[in-house]
């Protein structure tokens, strides 16, 4: 990793130096009992301290577990509690939020929280400092002497899924075997872009987009650390933010999500002509399904570096494609990765033929399988037809590339027929006046499930519902136009700007003493 670097805000540190230290902590890890197996909570920000923590657990054979720091304090000592975790590595300002739900006589090492995170989140000075009598970190791991090898192949991380019921469950896989280990690396390697044919790692300059608490990002970024790339951590996602640092710094490789695009389009014109993009070589998207409008637009902006892959926490990636295998496929998230089968099945568990619609099921044999932790039975449920399902639903086309129509979850079933809500979506962002939106089922006495649209407008747009109903009657059929459309100045977002669709959903179900 010599000569490669994290950059956070205005701060610097080599990949080489931020090595020593979570070698350090991992020392400082061994003199709290903590070793193979054992689970260490990561409750940060994307920070430096981030990679040392995550790191750190590795070299002493220990899962990491980065914890969602939106979640509610009953919510963070769920994971807290029910991952076993023997130390707690957190943001300042983010502990004073969770004090209380942290188990008694679980280490805590607190992070003093930095001023491009205070920024980005407007966090006072007060609340980013260390609270008093708590242990810092930084001063912390200095006390100990360096691990000078782990594991052959660590444990990896251990991410909390976000499950459609009841609490989510940490995914576990067991250490790998060299071979597992070997292709789990090819896999990667392929769909992020860290290959000899995209570049040197010493060359790579990539911007991690998205918080590490989700499972992509945090491969991203770690698989990044890892072979040596450039890092530059975005606090918080903004577009044009981004399009600044891919021309000051050169910015070879990207994670992104769709929602990511949609905001990079909506920029005026001047803005996206304003950035030199020429030193971008591979940018890749995951995680939703991307309007085909959206994804041929920035291939066209952006050129043919725009690739895909389409995967779960519990499965890694299983399909891939690059842009001309896009373009040749609208609508595709790509074909089967070396190792991978997939299958669409029907209501009964059959097989379904080409082009027709069911549930994705999918695997890689090559690579490590899983567990939930502490949760055999949701682990024999998730397998059919002795691959996993990710909670899908999509087609195969007869070349063998894959098509997403929607999350299972997220389907509205009204009157009967199946709705898939991303279709209506992709219509909307065509409309012109429409910032984004969410489309999604709420309760109906006559019909089980109604259709729901919120919309956030443009700047200076003046939209009605009987606009935005005219224009997809236009575009849709009459029963997928949602009978409830309204209004927001700012949707719900994660920090990669992802809406947060649950909390615009719930309300509804509750206010029917009913849920979802």
């Amino acid at each position: 990793m010599s000569g490669a670097t994290v950059r956070s805000g205005g701060r610097v540190a080599e990949n080489a130096a931020l090595a020593l230290r979570a070698a350090r902590a991992a020392g400082g890890f061994k003199s709290l009992g903590i070793g193979p197996g054992d689970v260490v909570a990561v409750y940060l920000r994307n920070d430096f301290p981030f990679f040392e923590a995550s790191v750190a657990a590795g070299l002493v054979g220990t899962y990491s577990t980065p914890v969602n720091w939106h979640n509610s304090p009953d919510e963070a000592r769920y994971i807290f509690e029910n991952s076993g975790a023997k130390a707690i590595v957190i943001h300042a300002d983010l502990y004073r939020g969770v004090e209380k739900a942290i188990p008694k006589d679980v280490p805590v090492l607190v992070v003093e929280t930095p001023p491009e995170i205070m920024s980005a989140y407007g966090i006072s000075a007060e609340a980013a400092a260390l609270p008093p009598g708590a242990e810092d970190w930084s001063r912390w791991l200095e006390k100990f002497d360096p691990v000078e090898a782990g594991p052959a192949e660590p444990p990896g991380t251990m991410i909390y899924t976000s499950g459609t019921t009841g609490h989510p469950k940490g995914v576990r896989r067991a250490p790998p075997t060299a071979e597992q280990a070997a292709a789990t690396l090819r896999i990667i390697s392929q769909v992020m872009g860290f290959t000899p044919e995209h570049g040197n790692p010493s060359e790579m300059v990539t911007v991690v987009t998205g918080p590490m608490y989700h499972s992509a990002p945090n491969a991203y970024g770690l698989f990044g650390f890892r072979v040596g790339a450039n890092l530059i951590l975005e606090p918080r996602f903004d577009p044009e933010e981004l399009l600044r640092m891919i021309e000051e710094h050169k910015v070879t490789h990207l994670h992104m999500v769709p929602t990511m695009f949609v905001r990079l389009l909506k920029l005026p014109d001047e803005v996206k002509k304003k950035y030199d993009l020429s030193s971008l070589r591979f940018v890749v998207h995951a995680a939703a399904p991307c309007p085909v409008h959206i994804k041929q637009a920035m291939i066209e902006w952006w050129g043919p570096v725009i690739f895909e892959y389409y995967g779960g926490t519990e499965t890694g990636a299983v399909v891939f494609c690059n842009s001309a295998e896009y373009l040749a496929h609208p609508g595709t998230v790509g074909k089967a990765v070396d190792g991978a089968k997939i299958l669409v099945l029907g209501e009964n568990g059959e097989e379904l033929t080409k082009g027709a619609t069911g549930e994705i099921v999918c695997r890689v044999s090559s690579i490590a399988d899983f567990t939930y932790h502490g949760d055999d039975e949701k682990r024999r449920r998730a397998e059919k037809a002795g691959l996993i399902s990710l909670g899908d639903v999509g087609y195969l086309d007869e070349d063998g590339f894959l098509y997403l129509c929607d999350r299972a979850k997220d389907m509205v079933i009204s009157g009967g027929v199946n709705i898939y809500p991303a279709e209506i979506e992709a219509e909307l962002h065509k409309m012109p006046g429409v910032g984004d939106c969410a489309v999604f089922g709420i309760p109906d006495d006559e019909f089980g499930e109604a259709l729901c649209a919120v919309v956030q407008q443009q700047p200076g747009a003046a939209l009605t519902e009987a606009d935005v109903r005219a224009f997809l009657r236009e575009r849709i059929a009459g029963y997928k136009v949602p009978r409830l459309v309204e209004f927001r100045t700012e949707l719900p977002r994660e920090d990669s700007g992802k809406i947060f669709k649950r909390k615009l959903r719930e309300p509804y179900w509750e206010k029917a003493g009913r849920q979802i």
